[in-house]
């Protein structure tokens, strides 16, 4: 079994009705960080990265790049550069980060639907090492931005392969009704406007078909897709176009209900989908890119809450309400993701209750977990809710003027802050009162 395939962080253990992870007892962490808390357990970061590696290592010419929209802070920016993998960023904010992490920027590339002159222009400075170019509209820019600076800028053509990858629809991207990438009707007129410009050196073609993806068929469809475009473009203009960047959006397990596939039988059945295509089209030495994301982070995450009140309705449901909600983790009310719990100073006692776990804010939809088993809950008890490290942080707010949480990475029983709490001033740190106000 994967990393992927697991519920909780790989170290997380009980000790006398305790739990710990990395080492860390987490009722301790709560003492000593406060809560809401997120924690990273870097023993399954490092591992998930491994993983992929070693899965996607039967093919010759493979790239991993982090899709660091998951989760982009210097320090797992770091850890993600050690292990050997790259970045796929999306904006401005994530290639500073990436700066300050010091990573390896020939092994980053540029996404997003509508990037803006300063941030090509940061990434262009940098020597970022691919830009996915997603409009014609960029297209432009790109060519006006290697003139001025005179230099070469390495592209792919981001394009929408129309595959419907049966997920969430906010979380879909390859479906032909996509803000991002070129239809493939689109190609050929933003190949000619590429070529215009000798500066532009388009490397080949980069396609995502969504996320939170159990089932290979789509990726399958993805690579004929794409294998066979490629090959039409180089023997139509006469290229060497000779990379394909396939995404990411591998799934993950939040529930017990969730059966994300072994990531190695994932790589396998894509790896020999992609050798016969290209067998069959004639095609060598081609480089592919995978983006791995939440894949790669979000099973190392867990977040811990305080619980508080509690409210039992009658004849109806018993709410548990935590010091946290929508505005440390969005998801359950963007799209109704679902998660798993547990009391985390009460591990060995049984589930006695059906409770729905309440966020402090007020919306009615400021709901993290909706009828789950647990351990009877009191005031004061430690809440942890398992595989939060994807999409949770990155998607914080300050709704209701909450202060984001403070974000640890424990291993080996230590415990280090890699994102501090905000305090009360830093959430007000950018108001101002005009001076006709005073």
């Amino acid at each position: 079994m994967t990393t992927n395939q697991n519920l909780k962080p790989i170290s997380a253990t009980t000790v006398e009705n305790t739990l710990y992870i990395g080492g860390c007892n987490t009722v301790e962490l709560t003492q000593k960080y406060g809560t809401p808390l997120y924690v990273i357990d870097e023993l399954t970061l490092r591992t998930m990265c491994r993983e992929f590696k070693h899965a996607f290592a039967k093919y010759p010419n493979v790239n991993i790049l982090y899709a660091s929209k998951a989760l982009a802070t210097s320090g797992i920016f770091r850890i993600i550069h050690q292990e050997g993998v790259g970045l796929d960023v999306v904006s401005g904010g994530e290639i500073f980060t990436a700066q300050k992490a010091q990573v390896d920027f020939s092994k980053v590339l540029f996404n997003g639907n509508n990037k803006q002159l300063w941030e090509l222009e940061l990434a262009i400075n940098l020597n970022i090492g691919r830009i996915s170019v997603d409009n014609f509209n960029e297209i432009k820019l790109l060519s006006e931005l290697a003139n001025k600076f005179k230099k070469p800028i390495d592209i792919l053509l981001r394009v929408t392969p129309g595959i419907d990858c049966h997920t969430h629809e906010y979380i879909q991207t390859g479906q032909l009704d996509s803000k991002f990438g070129f239809d493939l009707s689109q190609i050929d007129e933003a190949i000619n406007d590429i070529l215009k410009n000798p500066l532009l050196n388009l490397k080949g073609l980069h396609a995502h078909i969504g996320s939170q993806i159990f089932d290979d068929a789509g990726f399958k469809d993805e690579v004929k897709i794409l294998v066979k475009e490629l090959a039409r473009i180089n023997t139509n203009y006469n290229l060497n176009l000779n990379e394909l960047n396939l995404g990411g959006g591998f799934g993950v397990k939040y529930t017990e209900a969730d059966t994300p596939p072994d990531i190695n039988k994932f790589a396998e059945s894509i790896i020999d989908t992609l050798n016969t295509e290209l067998n069959k089209h004639n095609l060598q030495n081609i480089t592919i890119y995978i983006e791995p994301g939440r894949s790669l982070i979000s099973t190392s995450g867990v977040t811990l809450y305080t619980i508080g009140s509690e409210k039992q309705v009658p004849n109806s449901r018993k709410y548990v309400s935590v010091d946290g909600g929508m505005a440390d983790n969005p998801r359950p009310a963007l799209y109704q993701a679902k998660y798993s719990c547990d009391i985390a100073n009460k591990m060995n006692d049984e589930k006695s209750e059906i409770v729905t776990i309440a966020g402090k804010y007020c919306e009615s939809g400021d709901i993290l977990i909706q009828d789950t088993s647990l351990q009877k809950t009191c005031p004061g008890d430690i809440l942890c809710v398992y595989n939060t490290g994807a999409y949770n942080y990155s998607m914080a707010s300050n709704y209701s003027k909450s202060q984001k949480p403070a974000m640890v990475l424990v291993n080996n029983s230590q415990s280090d802050i890699i994102v501090y709490r905000e305090t009360l001033e830093d959430i007000i740190s950018r108001d101002n009162i005009p001076d006709r106000l005073k």
